[in-house]
């Protein structure tokens, strides 16, 4: 919703301020100019990035129309799903739990957590590190030094689609420049029609610059800044679990193991501490 907010202010912005001043929209309406610009950054990028990047990208776009579905209901469904694993494991051993890690689909705890079991990598992260701690055979200090590796590896994943998008606006403002100098060569060609014919031939080429520089700074470049806020709020998942299980191996209770992991969200989507423990009473 922000992004066709944000996307809306821009464009009234730019062509409101235009026409204000005296423009004509018309001028600006250079088919030619769009496919040398956008053919060439779709290009570009195809070129640039590996096959799942591309896939990634389009996904990541495709989010943040739709909304991001990491948000606190998302993490409260998270911390309460912990606490239900650490909990059965305290009750009645590690042992306990190993049906439900080497199963998740037929658990009857990780079941109730739909949004969770969406998240194929977040559950496989999950459930790999309760499994290593039913084997019992790793300090605590070696597991959250895994688990960070995990993560910093992770994090460079959710981070590379972002990256890519900011390389291709980093590029249009060139691309724009090119088209404005394929517009003057073909100005050249006018030289003998007249200043009137020369004039609109030159606006036309001047046109892909501003292309190349609007679509820039104005759209592309801020779609990588908000696809990065999306990867750091998927990120703080991983960072929360991690939080949680290592003070559960640390012997911490389960209420105060999840407290950890909640501790280790961003605060505008921080659950309260009362509100996540009503949270957990429901489920």
């Amino acid at each position: 919703m922000l992004l066709i907010l944000g996307s809306v202010i821009v464009i009234a912005s730019v062509l409101g301020g235009y026409t204000l001043h005296g423009g004509n929209l018309m001028v600006l309406w250079q088919p030619t100019e769009l496919l040398i610009i956008f053919g060439a950054a779709i290009g570009s990028f195809i070129i640039a990035n590996p096959g799942h990047t591309v896939r990634e990208v389009f996904a990541g776009m495709l989010r943040l129309l739709t909304g991001s579905p990491f948000n606190k209901a998302y993490y409260m469904d998270l911390l309460s799903l912990m606490y239900e694993i650490f909990d059965k494991s305290r009750k009645q051993g590690v042992m306990a739990i190993e049906e439900d890690i080497d199963n998740p689909e037929s658990s009857e705890i990780f079941t109730r957590y739909p949004a969770v079991m969406k998240s194929q990598e977040l559950l496989a992260f999950i459930t790999d590190y309760l499994r290593i701690i039913s084997a019992g055979n790793m300090a605590t200090h070696e597991l959250e030094g895994m688990m960070e590796n995990e993560i910093d590896s992770r994090q460079q994943e959710l981070e590379e689609p972002a990256h890519a998008v900011n390389k291709v606006a980093d590029a249009l403002p060139g691309l724009g420049i090119v088209a404005a100098v394929l517009g003057i060569v073909i100005t050249m060609n006018f030289l003998s029609e007249g200043p009137e014919r020369i004039g609109l031939s030159v606006a036309a080429a001047l046109v892909g610059t501003f292309i190349g520089i609007w679509s820039g700074y104005g759209f592309v470049g801020p779609v990588s800044a908000a696809m990065e806020h999306a990867a750091r709020y998927e990120l703080k998942a991983y960072e929360c679990v991690r939080s949680a299980v290592v003070a559960m191996a640390s012997g911490q209770a389960p209420q105060m193991a999840v407290e950890f992991g909640r501790k280790a969200l961003p605060t505008d989507k921080r659950p309260g501490f009362q509100e996540l423990n009503d949270h957990v009473r429901a489920k």
